[in-house]
Parts: C-alpha cells; sequence; structure tokens
C-alpha cells in the first residue's frame, strides 16, 4: 500500500485534480432538457491509486466536478492505508483539534478535515486489527464516540464492515 495516503489529502483541489483524469459525460435520468443535451456530469479517477468517483446529481458541470472531488478524497481516506505502530502511535494534530475533553470526535462529514481524520481512524483501526474498541482507546474517545462515527457516514461503514468481514469479525449495526 502506498505510504503517503495523507499527502494526497493533503493536496488543494487543483493540484489533486493535476493527477487526475476528468472525464465530462452527459447523464441519463430526469432533469429535463438541460440535463439530456450538455456533458454534466463528472468523473474523476485518481491516477495514483486508479480510485474513481463519480457526480452526476446537479445540472451544473462545475458543482458535479467539485462533490466527485469531495467524494474521492473520501474513497481516497477509506482505500489507501499508510502504516502506523499503534504501540506509539498518538493523535496527529489535525485529529487532536476535533477530540473533545470528554472523549467524543466530533467532525462533520462537510468539513475539509473530514477525509483526512477517516484515513487516520482508518490506518488506526487496521493497527489495532479492526478492533473498535482497542482503536477507540488509542485515539482517546469512547468506544460509542467510534461507532457513531462509523455509523453515521454509510460509506464509511460499508467499508469497514466490508474489512471486518474479511477478517471473519461481527460486521457494526
Amino acid at each position: 500500500m502506498t505510504k503517503n495516503a495523507p499527502a494526497y489529502l493533503l493536496l488543494d483541489d487543483a493540484a489533486l485534480l493535476r493527477e487526475c483524469e476528468v472525464d465530462k459525460y452527459r447523464a441519463s435520468g430526469p432533469g429535463g432538457q438541460k440535463r439530456n443535451k450538455t456533458d454534466s456530469a463528472v468523473r474523476i479517477r485518481h491516477l495514483p491509486t486508479a480510485i474513481a468517483a463519480i457526480a452526476n446529481e446537479d445540472r451544473s458541470q462545475h458543482v458535479n466536478k467539485r462533490r466527485a472531488l469531495r467524494r474521492l478524497r473520501l474513497l481516497i481516506a477509506l482505500d489507501v492505508r499508510s502504516t502506523i505502530d499503534a504501540e506509539s502511535y498518538a493523535p496527529s494534530e489535525t485529529m487532536s483539534e476535533y477530540i473533545t475533553g470528554d472523549g467524543a470526535l466530533r467532525i462533520a462529514e462537510v468539513n475539509d478535515a473530514y477525509p483526512i481524520v477517516i484515513s487516520e481512524v482508518m490506518d488506526v483501526l487496521h493497527s489495532c486489527d479492526l478492533r473498535i474498541s482497542d482503536t477507540a482507546e488509542k485515539l482517546g474517545i469512547s468506544t460509542a464516540q467510534m461507532s457513531d462515527l462509523f455509523l453515521r457516514d454509510p460509506s464509511v461503514l460499508r467499508e469497514v464492515n466490508r474489512q471486518r468481514q474479511a477478517a471473519d469479525l461481527k460486521p457494526l449495526r
């Protein structure tokens, strides 16, 4: 696996797009005449990782491009792992910003730092052999907060459960 996953996530939009192939195409389905006559849908494929994201909900190509880029960042965060040593791990400065004194991890999905936080959580989760309680302890948050983080974002939950299933662990619900 690539050891510089956070580096991809730290790039600004323009720099990340330079590492991508962007396809524009006509989306099918409802949306009126404009949707069927303009190339408003966007597919972005990150060349170093071959991860792709699509957005076609809006009639505006620019809006769809921003959405696809945001989705790409999250997919990179979920898929590309950095190896960390669980014994010597300490939360990064970015992660620490979102951990409260009462053991809660508070970050909104719309926050630009969300993919970076998710990437670090996933790295710690892997270093703890996908065990939620051990991961929560390493991050300095409660097990309930750890579970809530996964449960509130369907794409994160899906990926965590896919990995837990591959490791013969029970899925989160």
